[in-house]
């Protein structure tokens, strides 16, 4: 299989007011593909995966140079709908953040402001979605109960749903699991690797096992840059960075 590039990055540059917290990244991002990132806290791994679908411009003196470019399209560009790029580009959080809805309307929540009103459509991809995130068993007789009444791990995988439903063609993970405990983690896990036949995926992970278990490529970030970036198999058996190996060997961080 001829794997194409999703993302390519060239010479970013982020600061949020006088503070650079990212130097120089080049890096590309392939299709279909779990990409791991790694690296102690405050290295800029977060920062970097809120470029690729514009959140952080909801941050005030956020100031980005460089070019990312997502099949083609530079994200960043003054015509660009940055709505329209994160309906493409969809995102799932550290805590699991449910609406204070019912599992019925979270999931057409974000249909629902795209002009998707057909009834019978929406009911085909509430169910799609919820089978796709691997809930639609636990949830299906519950479709009108509160999605804060279920547990964390449910929760989470409600919201990957949610982020299913509007049809993107990349999920973006920041540590999706730090709040769950292991058989919950286990599962976003499982449902990680599934995903990926249909989705690219960029997850951010502090745990590294994880990293190592689910991604197919592994960038690790220190001091807003990126050290290195490589198979998954190359990073955690033969890094060519000194740094990356004290860091995956439990030297630091």
């Amino acid at each position: 299989m001829v794997e194409n590039n999703v993302f390519d990055i060239s010479a970013l540059n982020v600061w949020y007011g006088e503070k650079q917290v990212l130097k120089d990244i080049n890096i590309e991002i392939k299709a279909n593909c779990v990409t791991a990132l790694i690296g102690p806290s405050g290295c800029g791994k977060s920062t970097f995966l809120r470029c690729l679908n514009r959140m952080n411009d909801f941050i005030p003196e956020f100031h980005l140079e460089g070019k990312i470019i997502n099949n083609g399209t530079d994200l960043y560009a003054q015509k660009i709908d940055p709505i329209e790029i994160r309906r493409d580009i969809g995102m799932v959080f550290q805590k699991p953040n449910p609406f204070p809805k019912s599992v019925y309307k979270n999931i057409t929540f974000g249909l629902n402001i795209f002009g998707v009103k057909d009834t019978e459509k929406l009911d085909k991809i509430v169910e799609d979605s919820l089978r796709k995130a691997a809930l639609w068993d636990e949830v299906k007789d519950d479709l009108n109960r509160s999605a804060l009444s279920f547990s964390g791990g449910q929760q989470q995988r409600l919201c990957i749903a949610r982020a299913i439903a509007v049809n993107p063609k990349v999920i973006l993970f920041d540590e999706p699991c730090s709040a769950l405990d292991p058989i919950a983690t286990g599962k976003i896990e499982d449902l990680i690797t599934e995903l990926k036949k249909d989705y690219t995926v960029v997850i951010v992970t502090h745990n590294m096992q994880q990293a190592a278990r689910i991604s197919d490529f592994t960038g690790f970030f220190m001091l807003g840059e990126l050290a290195e970036f490589d198979k998954t198999k190359k990073i955690f058996t033969d890094p060519s960075n000194k740094v990356t190996e004290d860091y995956i060997t439990g030297r630091f961080g």
